[in-house]
């Protein structure tokens, strides 16, 4: 039966740290991908809601056009009837 490889401080230290290092690496990645896509997600919603302010923009103006249309028909009636 062979002997187990018996490590000297620094070697199990440095062991230990490499551990360390590759289990938080591992929570980074993993904490980056989360960050990534809810910047992804976050992106579409602008998009989204970009368009949904423009449309609203483009009904007021047309609402707008209409209003002043119809005051110009009412104003031009009233004034030569």
């Amino acid at each position: 039966m062979p002997r187990k490889k018996v490590l000297s401080t620094k070697q199990f230290a440095d062991v230990a740290t490499g551990i360390r290092l590759s289990s938080h690496e591992k929570i980074c990645a993993y904490r980056m991908k989360q960050l990534q896509d809810s910047i992804k997600e976050l992106s579409v919603e602008v998009k989204s809601l970009r368009q949904d302010v423009l449309k609203g923009k483009g009904a007021i103006s047309a609402l707008i056009l209409i209003g002043s249309a119809l005051a110009a028909i009412i104003g031009y009636f009233k004034f030569n009837g």
